[in-house]
């Protein structure tokens, strides 16, 4: 008896989900856009975007960035994952990136983006990646739009609620999804002795100011719930950070119906500052991990890889002011923090309401020790202590909300398949407009600083069913702007998008545009295989190791004849690209490689290590196009058997005199 009376929460939503999205479509699904809507997306040929916005994707591993509000594809940014289009994973000097504690991880699911910040505005720097599989981080230079440097996170296991930023980028805060035991005991437990043995790790990463380089500077032990979604405080509440949580109730199976037993879960308070102090009287432990660090550098255009062996952890049960939980309807997702720093709204996914809590009632309610109790050693703040207000039948499953600057917020609600705009002081709903469908972020540019703009809201839908030409079993998922100018928020255009859109975060144009790199200087190339003009390039022969340092310029490579390789060699292509001109990068791909290809960007140096299979001619091309004569752009290799006398000689332009017997007189 006890499974059934459980078993309809899910049921519930499940069937109420598919009720909205399929029978209950409006009716003018096809037809929502109004007239003057193309003309409100429409970006002229050869005219810029008014916003990039970077978009996760998914278990594509790789983010994608559109401008808006076109919609157009500008770029797609391999970070977790293996990228033949850009050699990416496949080039020695990028393989570094993917390196973990358990070797090489070619893929992993990339759910979140966070673009950083100075003064709780969004600068321009860097965005950085979560990956949820292979707990781990990433910050991508967006002067470059590459992947700058990854950290892997020790004692964590779906690295969900991540990477969120504090509001001057000291830190980007990743919570573990799935709580398990810590890295530095004995894991081989009974799933089932889950309470006793699983815990919660939030780990707070430095970065510095000037290179935007990462460093795990403290984690916090926590009670083994799972956390979702979070975000920094900002102004008043600079200082603390808001995690939700779910799955009070640490159950270990069928959490769609064991994690839904309570009504309310937690909203979770952190006074980093706090942490922070602890640290510095040592209270800390120090743990011994393992964590991979890899970082790639733009001058020698090369990756490294270091495996660290240490963490410092703060044991937040026994630290007893760092950490604090407001109950919060249960199952909650989102936890956003609006523009002032003052409301924390909570969104629980089985709730008719949104949550919306006052920071200074929080900070009163915590002087005051006005709690119900303690959660593991957490204390728990009367809910109706910190609560400013409910925001009262909003819609069905509240998701994620973002904040206009005008004193309103906007929010998703998967299972209504709408937005629905509300004012954060009287707590009133104002506007709400249907979506396509099952939306679950949403992103007004800069909604989470302390400056949005209020012009766009871009949705991101789960589901699309009849917007797109049919593409077999699958559809691609699609994103929605809304024009949010006037009193009601206009749908103007949808678009699809690569992999599963999560989060996602939108900038003025202005602030990236400028800053962007055209090429890299060959003169300042340090790259140690780089080959800085075409009479420098050589073959060299070490035992079984050959070094080929060849260049590319328009239309061709340096050498691209090649004659002495041999079977058992291993064979590195280091290819230099001796263009100095913005966006003329070369490819480089040979005959039967079983790797990938090279993309090589102007000025830059990039190596393809190559194992020959079989004894014969093997032809290499530039796979990029790049000028009227790229089909020419080509040339050959000869791989001899391992005992043969074939001479080592490469050449360019000129025909080499046949030397052995093997060529036909």
């Amino acid at each position: 008896m006890k499974n059934f009376k459980l078993f309809p929460v899910a049921l519930f939503v499940s069937i109420v989900s598919l009720l909205f999205v399929d029978s209950c479509k409006p009716k003018n699904a096809g037809n929502a856009v109004t007239a003057d809507a193309a003309s409100k997306s429409y970006v002229a040929p050869g005219k810029y975007d008014e916003f990039y916005n970077f978009v996760s994707g998914g278990f594509s591993g790789q983010m994608s960035v559109y401008g808006l509000p076109s919609g157009r594809l500008l770029r797609v940014v391999p970070v977790f994952s293996v990228d033949p289009e850009k050699g990416y994973g496949y080039s020695e000097e990028t393989k570094p990136m993917l390196n973990t504690s358990r070797g090489f991880v070619p893929w992993d699911d990339l759910h979140h983006s966070e673009l950083s910040q100075t003064n709780g505005e969004i600068d321009g720097r860097w965005v950085f990646a979560n990956a949820n599989n292979t707990p781990r981080v990433a910050r991508i230079d967006l002067s470059t739009f590459r992947t700058a440097e990854i950290i892997e996170l020790p004692n964590s296991a779906g690295n969900h609620s991540s990477p969120f930023i504090t509001e001057n980028t000291e830190y980007v805060v990743a919570g573990t999804r799935f709580s398990v035991p810590p890295d530095n005991v004995n894991g081989d437990v009974p799933i089932n002795s889950y309470k006793k043995n699983f815990k919660g790790t939030i780990s707070f990463i430095s970065v510095d100011k000037a290179t935007g380089n990462m460093n795990i500077a403290f984690q916090l032990k926590c009670p083994g719930v799972n956390f979702d979604l979070s975000h920094a405080g900002k102004g008043k509440s600079h200082g603390w950070f808001f995690f939700s949580c779910y799955n009070t109730e640490q159950a270990n199976t069928l959490l769609e119906v064991n994690a839904s037993q309570r009504d309310k879960d937690f909203i979770m308070a952190v006074n980093w500052k706090k942490a922070e102090e602890y640290l510095k009287a040592g209270k800390g432990q120090k743990e011994t991990v393992k964590y991979a660090h890899n970082i790639y550098d733009e001058k020698n255009h090369t990756a490294t890889s270091e495996l660290k062996t240490e963490v410092i952890v703060l044991d937040t049960k026994e630290l007893k002011d760092i950490c604090y939980f407001i109950p919060c309807p249960k199952s909650p997702h989102g936890c956003d923090v609006d523009p002032t720093g003052e409301y924390i709204v909570g969104s629980g996914k089985l709730a008719a309401l949104i949550p919306v809590f006052s920071f200074d009632k929080l900070m009163n309610a915590i002087t005051a020790k006005d709690f119900i109790g303690d959660y593991d050693g957490i204390p728990v703040v009367k809910y109706e202590s910190a609560l400013y207000g409910e925001v009262k039948k909003p819609g069905l499953g509240p998701l994620h909300t973002e904040f206009d600057g005008k004193g309103n917020a906007i929010t998703t609600f998967f299972v209504s398949s709408e937005i629905v705009k509300w004012n954060i002081k009287d707590l009133k709903v104002l506007d709400r407009a249907s979506t396509y469908y099952s939306p679950g972020h949403l992103c007004i540019p800069g909604g989470d600083s302390k400056k949005p703009n209020a012009k766009y809201v871009i949705v991101y839908n789960k589901i699309t069913k009849d917007r797109y030409l049919p593409t077999g079993p699958e559809l691609a998922q699609s994103a929605q702007i809304f024009d949010i100018t006037g009193d009601k928020m206009q749908l103007i255009l949808d678009f699809p998008t690569i992999g599963e859109p999560h989060y996602a975060q939108a900038v003025s144009a202005d602030v990236i545009k400028n800053n962007s790199l055209k090429f890299y200087k060959i003169e300042e190339n340090t790259n140690a295989f780089v080959t800085k003009g075409e009479s420098s390039a050589k073959v060299v022969r070490k035992d079984k190791r050959v070094d080929i340092y060849i260049t590319a310029i328009r239309s061709h490579f340096a050498p691209d004849n090649i004659e002495g390789i041999k079977m058992g060699d291993d064979v590195y292509w280091h290819v230099t690209n001796l263009e100095q001109d913005w966006d003329v990068p070369h490819g480089f791909a040979i005959k039967n490689a079983s790797n990938g290809e090279l993309l090589v960007m102007p000025g830059e140096t990039q190596t393809l290590k190559w194992t020959p299979e079989k004894p014969g001619i093997f032809p290499f091309y530039c796979t990029d196009f790049c000028s009227a004569l790229h089909q020419e752009m080509q040339g050959y290799v000869r791989v001899s058997p391992a005992n043969s006398s074939t001479a080592l000689l490469f050449s360019t332009g000129k025909n080499v005199a046949p030397v052995d017997s093997a060529v036909s007189k």
